[in-house]
This record gives C-alpha cells, sequence and structure tokens, in this order.
C-alpha cells in the first residue's frame, strides 16, 4: 500500500504475531527516506532498519513472544513524501542455517520469491567456513543489471580494503625468509619517498601510523575524480611531492591508504616481481585461491566479475571503479577463495606459526598504547568471543571478512550495492551458527531482534549545556541540539539523529553501534564529547561561539596554488558565500567557524585555516580534513 509520511508523523502497522515467526519485507522509499522501528508487544523496539536513501528499504524480524507487533515508519529528517509498504512474507522460524540466511537475505535486499522482478536487484554472495570445511555458500541478486547475471558462489567481486590483510601477508612470508626487518626503513626500499627527517619503517605502513598523508584524500585535492583511471605511479609521483607528515611516526593511528600501497611496491621490488604475479605464486595458487588475483590494469577482462551500484533519487545507476593500482586495494576475488583463505589461518598451507604470529601483532604506539589493528586486520570482541575482521567499500562494492577462530568460524559477505552492510549480515550469520556460544547480553550490532538499552531521565538543564558545535575531526562538524526533552546528533549532511541517555553524561546514537560520552573541563563547562565506536574513541571539541557577519569574505578570495598538489583553486564570493572554483570538481563552499577558519562541503577538503603575512594580508591556507593535515596552499 502507498501512503504519504508528514512532518512530524508516523505511520503505525500492527501485526498479530504467534512466538517463532519469520517476518520480512520493505518500505519502497519513492520520494522520502525513511525509518522502521519495529516494536514487541510489551512496546520494547526490538530492530531499527535505516541504510538507502532511496529505493527498497528493507525490514525483518523473528518474533520472541505471542502478540501485537508494531512496524513503525518515520521520515528520516522530517522531511515530506510517498512511501509503499510492502508485507513480503511471515514464515516460520528455520532450524536449518541456509533457509535462516536465505530469508534475512531475501528481506535485506527486497526480494520477494512469489512476486516476479522483485529479485532484479545487486545483491551479494555469502560463504561460511566451519571447522576447515565451507559449509554454506550462495548468491542473491545480480553481478550485472543490463545483462541479467546473477551473483553466485563463484562471482568475482572487487573487495576494496578487504585486500589488505593479503598485503600484510606478503610482507609478513618476506621478513620471515630474511627478505626484510619489521623495523626497516621504507626509504630503503622506495628511496624517492621524501626524507621527512623522521625514520618510518615498513611496521608503521602495517599499522596506519606513519603519519603519511592519505593517497586518495591527495588525489581528490589535487583533482582527481575516485572514478577516474588511478595508477600505481600517479599515486608514488604524489607522495614523492609531500613535504610534511600529519604527525610523527608511531604517535598516532590514522587510516592510511598509502601506506600499504607503498608496501606493495617494496614486495615489488625486493622479489623483482610485479606483486600480482608474486602473490598468485606464494599466496593463492598454494590455497587453491583459483579466482583471486590483483587487478592493476583497469582493462583487463575478467570473466564472471559483478559490477557495482548505488541508488539515486532517479533510481539505480552504475557505480564506476578504474583502479589501476594495487595494495591497499584491487583484489579481485569470490567468497568461497576468501573462506580458503581464513582456513589457511587455522590449517596452515602458506606460511607458519612465525607468519600467523606476525598477522596478530598489533602495534604499541610511541604513548604505550596498544591499537586495535593487527597486520591488515582489526582485532576485536563479539558477544564475549575473539573476533578478527576488516570492511572493505570502493564505489559500490561493500565487503567484509569475519573470522571467530576459537571456534573456527568464518564468514565471507561480498556486496555491489552501496547501500548494503555486509558487516551486519557477517555478524548476523555468526548468531545463526554460534548461538550456544555467545553471550547475548554483549550485543555489538543491531541485529535481529536486538535489544534497547534503558533510558535514563536526564534534566533538561544539563542536556542544554551538551548543545553546540563540536569538531570531530579537522572540518567535521558535530551539533549537538534539544528538541523538547530529546537530545540529537547532526553531522555534515549526514540526518539527524536521536541521543538515547545511558545515564547524565552517556548517551547511545540511536539506530548505530556508538555512545557519546560528554566530559567537563577543569571550570565544569563542557568542552568535548568522546565518541566511542567500533574498537576507537574520538574526541570532538566545542568550538566557542562565532559572529560570521563580522568576517570580510572579500579577504580571503584570489587563487591558490598547492607545490605539493600542482593544482590552483580560485575562491571567490557567491550570493555571500566564499566559493571554492576547480575545473574538475564540483563548486565548494565554504562556512566560517572562526576567523580566519572555515568548513567546506567537500569531503576531501574538510577544514580551511588561513595565514597572514606580517601586514596581516592573507597569503595562503592549509587544508585539514580526516587522513591529511595542514596542505599548504599559497595565495598567487
Amino acid at each position: 500500500m502507498q501512503a504519504e509520511l508528514t512532518k512530524h508523523k508516523a505511520d503505525t502497522f500492527r501485526l498479530n504475531l504467534s512466538d517463532g515467526a519469520f517476518v520480512y519485507g520493505y518500505a519502497d522509499q519513492i520520494s522520502i527516506d525513511v525509518v522502521i522501528n519495529i516494536h514487541d508487544p510489551n512496546n520494547k523496539r526490538i530492530g531499527t532498519f535505516d541504510y538507502p536513501s532511496r529505493g527498497p528499504e528493507p525490514f525483518q524480524f523473528e518474533t520472541k513472544i505471542k502478540g501485537i507487533y508494531k512496524i513503525v515508519v518515520s521520515s528520516k529528517q522530517d522531511n515530506e513524501g510517498s512511501y509503499a509498504m510492502v508485507l513480503s512474507g511471515v514464515d516460520r522460524v528455520s532450524i536449518e542455517p541456509a533457509a535462516r540466511i536465505q530469508r534475512i537475505m531475501n528481506a535485506k535486499l527486497g526480494i520477494n520469491p512469489l512476486l516476479e522482478g522483485s529479485g532484479i536487484t545487486p545483491g551479494a554472495s555469502v560463504a561460511v567456513a566451519r571447522d576447515g570445511t565451507i559449509v554454506y555458500s550462495n548468491g542473491f541478486g545480480y553481478a550485472n543489471l543490463e545483462y541479467n547475471i546473477k551473483n553466485s558462489p563463484s562471482t568475482i567481486f572487487h573487495v576494496a580494503s578487504v585486500s589488505k590483510q593479503f598485503t600484510a601477508f606478503a610482507i609478513a612470508l618476506l621478513i620471515d625468509e630474511g627478505k626484510l626487518a619489521l623495523n626497516d626503513e621504507v626509504r630503503k626500499y622506495i628511496p624517492e619517498l621524501p626524507d621527512f627527517g623522521l625514520t618510518i619503517t615498513i611496521d608503521h605502513l602495517i599499522h596506519h601510523t606513519s603519519g603519511l598523508r592519505d593517497q586518495w584524500n591527495l588525489l581528490a585535492l589535487a583533482g582527481w575524480r575516485l572514478d577516474d583511471v588511478i595508477t600505481r605511479e600517479q599515486i608514488l609521483r604524489l607522495i614523492s611531492a609531500q613535504k610534511d607528515l600529519n604527525f610523527l611516526p608511531g604517535e598516532e593511528m590514522v587510516y592510511c591508504n598509502t601506506g600499504y600501497t607503498l608496501m606493495a611496491e617494496i614486495v615489488s621490488r625486493v622479489t623483482g616481481e610485479t606483486f600480482p604475479d608474486w602473490t598468485k605464486t606464494h599466496i593463492f595458487d598454494p590455497l587453491g585461491m583459483e579466482y583471486t588475483f590483483f587487478y592493476d590494469d583497469h582493462e583487463k577482462i575478467v570473466k564472471n566479475r559483478a559490477y557495482s551500484y548505488h541508488y539515486d533519487p532517479e533510481g539505480l545507476k552504475k557505480s564506476v571503479l578504474n583502479y589501476a593500482n594495487v595494495g591497499a586495494t584491487s583484489l579481485f576475488t569470490t567468497v568461497e577463495d576468501l573462506c580458503l583463505w581464513a582456513m589457511n589461518f587455522q590449517d596452515m598451507k602458506v606460511g607458519n606459526q612465525q607468519v600467523m604470529d606476525m598477522m596478530n601483532r598489533r602495534f604499541v604506539l610511541n604513548n604505550g598504547d596498544t591499537i586495535y589493528y593487527a597486520f591488515g586486520q582489526g582485532v576485536g570482541n563479539y558477544k564475549g568471543l575473539k573476533t578478527i575482521s576488516h570492511s572493505g567499500g570502493d564505489a559500490g562494492y561493500r565487503t567484509f571478512l569475519l573470522r571467530i577462530p576459537d571456534q573456527q568460524l568464518s564468514v565471507a559477505v561480498f556486496s555491489n550495492l552501496a547501500s548494503f552492510n555486509p558487516g551486519e549480515i557477517a555478524y548476523t550469520i555468526a548468531d545463526i551458527y554460534l548461538a550456544d556460544e555467545l553471550i547475548m547480553e554483549d550485543h555489538k550490532i543491531n541485529q535481529i531482534g536486538g535489544g534497547k538499552e534503558e533510558q535514563t531521565i536526564v534534566n533538561s538543564e544539563i542536556l542544554k549545556s551538551y548543545c553546540g558545535r563540536y569538531e570531530l575531526f579537522p572540518g567535521f562538524i558535530v551539533t549537538i541540539s534539544i528538541d523538547g526533552e530529546q537530545l540529537r546528533v547532526h553531522a555534515a549532511d549526514q540526518p539527524t539523529l536521536i541521543l538515547e541517555a545511558l545515564s547524565e553524561n552517556v548517551f547511545k546514537i540511536q539506530n548505530i553501534d556508538a555512545t557519546i560520552i560528554f566530559q567537563p573541563d577543569e571550570s565544569g563547562e563542557v568542552s568535548q564529547f568522546t565518541l566511542k565506536q567500533g574498537n576507537q574513541d574520538n574526541i570532538a571539541k566545542r568550538l566557542p561561539p562565532f559572529e560570521s557577519s563580522l568576517l570580510n569574505l572579500h579577504e580571503y578570495t584570489g587563487n591558490y596554488f598547492s607545490p605539493e598538489l600542482l593544482t590552483t583553486y580560485r575562491l571567490d564570493i557567491v550570493n555571500d558565500t566564499l566559493t571554492a572554483f576547480h575545473q574538475r570538481h564540483n563548486d565548494i563552499k565554504f562556512t566560517p567557524t572562526q576567523t580566519d577558519q572555515f568548513v567546506t562541503d567537500a569531503w576531501f577538503m574538510g577544514r580551511i585555516d588561513f595565514n597572514r603575512d606580517d601586514q596581516h594580508n592573507v597569503n595562503g591556507f592549509k587544508v585539514s580534513n580526516v587522513r591529511v593535515r595542514n596542505l599548504v596552499f599559497e595565495k598567487e
């Protein structure tokens, strides 16, 4: 049925259900982005679904008790528009893992097996390995929408950053052979890397602690689009032109693709072979990974590959990827091949115990803190069990490999739809296979049947004291506001989300596995908050109030050139807004946050800090974002 949502309105659909039912369906987001909340007969929220902004918004849940269940549909940003609600099915919960996975995937992709044409969507491939055997594999949806080619377990996907563990493994093998050392200086092998006056080691590259600026952010700032052809040579040339680091090596962990591109180059220079050839001979062939290779030629024909897609207001569109670089990304593989790789950690056909010990090695920062990241893998905990995992995302590809080593369970989930969440599916599948071994209270991911913490009532004056603007990363501004008695959080162009109080100063972000902890300074004023998400803590400093009308925007206009990027931006005023122009980018709007400081609406620009000379004239600016800090542009 089709319905209209107006501001401050939610639609509620009620179902009288018995226990042990599996319910699935979707809301077709015709002209509005919706959020779906599921409530059980006790009015406890047991699920929240909010992924794509257009197309089907799938939902699914299992019933634990008999009674009236509510499906509540609301606007994500309090907008108005139309949607259509589709109840795909109400089935009995199956005890067979294959049947449960099939239903979960159908629900997640909005596929109704009884409705002709409902499965014409990009989808996913899934494989599960248990105790040294692949116990499940299947494909869902389509690998190619233009020719109606379906996904299958043998469909080849670009797996993005899941590639990194193979690059780290290659380095570990060469270290074990004595051809490299973990503390070798990178310039020993890549002398064209600038001499920053500090030692950057291979260990720093592996653990994202080198301080090097990230290649994708640099390329974008220099004028590349991420759907351009991007080669290894271009990346190396850009890295070689850098004059500064983000931070001292070993001081911090900031995710850096540059390090993994450099490691692939090190493998090539040490062995005398191309990185794709060496990894094929020394890793993929010995493991029987017949359909796996590093893809360094964007014109190469690959049979049975999946192409990627994203939702647009006009519908599905292709997400084009033309990478011709390897190490940080560009591994092509299948879910079944990736399970062969995962099983090698228990039954070693390639490597030895020393190599595997290296793969589990986490870095200790200069201050003594141990990071969560090992050799191209994140080490964590899920419901009481140790996990090793990594996600990937390029263009419309979304990938995830989850290993739960003590239970010898591995789950590989690849998707060619940008709005798909493979990590959620991987953990849901782990729930199915390890139900008797998990601590259900430790609910790290919002899964089917996920509960809601009890909210604390916080005094409204205390809530008001948290309101304001905070800078989480350079140029990434988070606004905390209050609506009635409800605290809300909004970041950049993302939706406004509700904060649920767990205590007086600790809040859970609704629909997201993250918490915010507000913290006072010595005077008792709230000066920052800590965002705890996944295995990382990030501090957001509070921004002081600022009256932007006092600025003279004309001071900042002119042409600005970066010697490190060999590119120029022109700054001018358009409709009272300082705006940057570049021949390869859309116009970039600047919003002032304080004198001589602006944030932008471009992901790669983040924050702009203007410099002045001795006469107080603007003579340049520095760009900082999540993965690049203080990149200099000089006023011409």
